[in-house]
Parts: C-alpha cells; structure tokens; sequence
C-alpha cells in the first residue's frame, strides 16, 4: 500500500478492532465500498487496522478511531462529517475530483445551483486573487465545492462592482466577497460555507465553532405543534432572510430540536420553547431579559448582543472550568445509574466500600493502640513500686539474714570497728 497508494486516490477507514464506533461504522463503509464500485469512481475504498500498522497510521496523523482519510497523490484529507454513506461519497467524489470545476454555459450554472445548496465561484481571469483562491480551494474543498466562470454564464439579476471577483451563492441570493470588509478571503470562505438557516445539531455546532460567528438557535421540540414552538422557529427564519444583508456577517441562525445537548453545553436547564445566543469562541452565551413575541424583539435583541447592552453569562474563566469539571462528574454518575443501576453500584459503591474500611481500620487501630499503650503504662509503673517495695523488705531480710549467720567473735569484732569508727 504505501509502494503503490499513489498510483490511485484511496478513501481508507483507520479503525481498531476494539474501538465500538468503528464497529457501527463497518456496514455503512461497506455500503460505501459497493456504491463507489459500482457507479465506476476512480476511488479506492479500503480500511486498515491502525493498531497492526501504527506506523502508517502515525504517518498520517491517525490519533483516533474511526478516522477516514481521502488519500491523492502527496495530500491527505480528513473526513469531519456525519457518518453517513451519501455524506461519506459525496465528500470522496468532491475531493477526488477537480479543485475548481469550470461552469462553461448557463445551463451548467443553473444545474450545480439545483444541486448544491452553497457554491463559491470565481469569476474572472489570472490574478493573484484567483491564485489566492485557489490555495484556499485546496485547503476547504472537504467542505464544499469551488468553480470558476466567466461575467457572460452568471443569471442575469447578478452585478459586480468589479473583475475579477469571488461569490458565494446561497439562500437564493449572492454576495461579492470585499477584501476591506471580510478581511481574509479563506475566513471569509470558512464564514460562508452554510446555509444561512440550519437544523442545528452538536455536530453542526462544533463546524460552526470555526466561523467566528454568533449562533441564534430556536431550542424547540419538533415534535410539538403548540404555537410557541412554531412561531419561535417562524421568528428565527424571518430574522435570517429578511435581515441578512444585517446580520449575515456576524450571526449564524437555525433550530436545535430538544434541550439536552444546549443544557449540558451550557450547564443549566433551559425550559423549551426558548432562544439561546452562543459566543462558540469563548463558550459565552445570550439570554434574552423578556419573552420574544415578534420578529422587532429578536431583532432588538440581536442589536443589544452587538451593542454590547445585553448581558452575557458562561464564559471560559477560571470558575467556569471548575463548574464544567463538576457537572461533567455529575452528569457521567447520574447517566451511569440511569442506564444501569448495578453497574453505577459496582463502580461507586466498590471504592467508597474499600475507602470507608480502610479509613475505619485507621482510626480504630489508632484508639486501640492508645489504650494499650496507656494500659501498659499503668502496668509499668505498679510493676515498679512492687519491685521497690520487694526490694526493700528483701533488704532488710537479707540484712537481718545476715546478721544472724554471723558468729559471736564476728560480732564483737564488727561492734569494735564501729566504734573504731565513732
């Protein structure tokens, strides 16, 4: 493979035997092995154990499990969307296939519209915006698609201020990338790259992470009919398409179906039907201080959140990471008791078992020691008096022991060298 995986463009699946998420992986890698085969792509689909063959693995940078790579020539490129077999083959087909793929006539033009949703186009001769434009394709074309035509193939409700230019079409409109005003031309790629209105999932917010922008999300059940949950939706839509030459620099708009994945993100619990403002650069977030009725309030809303006037809670401080510390721990114990309440006994409760003997067998080994070291005190010190007084009544046997195995010419002698010494 590494001797000949350059005479082909490979789409390979890093994965480890053990890891659960390459297992759900393998049916759907498979259905993407057979379509390709079948629809005659130039794509080689494979798959390596990364554990077997670490060395290529490190190599290509594989640091977790599944990790899908488009392999072409010198370049390798990471796959970082959902999981899908159409979203799999589609990302293998654009990759694989020309950077910037020229629109020759009208009817083309109107063709990839139908198809793609967003489309970037470069309108113009050679320039150093266009060899721009093309370092910047190759580096974002695992995200979208990147074509090129002359002013003659654009529809006709479309003007350019000057040549050559770069567009974006999208939402049913265009906008005209401006050096002065959107700065980098790669950020402004990576900015405009969605929809102005997505379904939003925790998927889709890590992407959006990237762009820099503020996130308005309508937090809804989608299975709820009520008119709250409706109008907030319809509010949020209105604000992104009647306001977008407002707001479309500085705010992405959509809907996030139920509240869990928004309430550990924030760790609060926010009743739905509701809005919520996400700063994903610095996880800081919006709330609005009153109930938004109309499409004015979001949009009253919107200017304070620019204005600096509205408050903005969360953050990435200090005390914030410690509170992420502690829900994160919190969470992890609670789910693991509800999905199983024996093995959250197991877990916790086996630790906290050992701990509490252990700390049990300390403090009664400490108080039986001071027991017997003060019981054996007292023991010492009567030991001593009883050997003292012994010693004494020994003494004075002894001595009259003495005086009476002495014989009488002893005695006087020992009665004359007393006096002696008196």
């Amino acid at each position: 493979f590494k001797e000949n995986r350059k005479d082909d463009i490979w789409l390979v699946d890093f994965y480890a035997p053990w890891c659960g998420h390459c297992k759900k992986l393998e049916p759907v890698w498979n259905e993407v092995g057979t379509e390709m085969r079948n629809m005659g792509s130039p794509v080689k689909v494979g798959k390596m154990d990364a554990t077997s063959f670490s060395s290529i693995a490190s190599e290509f940078g594989v640091r977790g499990y599944p990790t899908i790579k488009l392999l072409k020539g010198d370049l390798a490129y990471n796959y970082r969307g959902p999981r899908t077999k159409d979203d799999i083959i589609e990302f293998a087909n654009r990759v694989a296939g020309p950077l910037i793929r020229p629109l020759p006539s009208q009817h083309m033009f109107e063709h990839v519209q139908k198809r793609h949703r967003v489309l970037f186009v470069y309108v113009g001769g050679e320039s150093p915006l266009k060899e721009k434009y093309i370092e910047v394709a190759s580096e974002l074309i695992v995200y979208t698609y990147f074509f090129s035509a002359s002013e003659d193939v654009l529809p006709e409700y479309v003007t350019l201020p000057e040549l050559p230019a770069v567009m974006v079409f999208k939402d049913g409109t265009y906008f005209v990338y401006d050096e002065y005003e959107d700065g980098d031309l790669s950020s402004w790629i990576n900015r405009e790259r969605f929809q102005g209105y997505l379904h939003v999932d925790g998927f889709t917010l890590y992407e959006l992470g990237d762009t820099g922008k503020l996130v308005a999300i309508a937090v809804i059940d989608d299975k709820n009919t009520s008119v709250e949950h409706t109008r907030l939706k319809s509010i949020i839509q209105e604000v992104a398409r009647d306001y977008r030459d407002h707001f479309h620099r500085d705010f992405q708009f959509g809907h996030m179906d139920g509240n869990d994945y928004i309430n550990s993100l924030l760790m609060d619990d926010l009743t739905i039907p509701t809005i919520v403002v996400l700063n994903t650069s610095n996880q800081q977030y919006f709330l609005p201080d009153r109930h938004i009725e109309s499409t004015e309030d979001m949009v009253q809303f919107i200017n304070n959140i620019l204005d600096g006037t509205a408050e903005a809670q969360g953050g990435d401080g200090l005390l914030q990471r410690i509170k992420r510390i502690i829900y994160d721990a919190k969470s992890t114990i609670v789910s693991v008791f509800k999905s199983s309440p024996l093995l959250g006994c197991f877990l916790f409760g086996l630790p906290l078992g050992v701990i509490s003997i252990m700390c049990y067998g300390i403090c009664t080994a400490d108080t039986e020691g001071e027991v017997f070291e003060h019981e054996g005190a007292k023991k010492e010190s009567g030991d001593r008096e009883l050997t003292d007084e012994g010693s004494e009544e020994e003494q004075e046997e002894e001595k009259n022991g003495k005086y009476t195995e002495l014989s009488d010419g002893e005695l006087k002698q020992k009665d004359i060298v007393e006096k002696k010494k008196d």
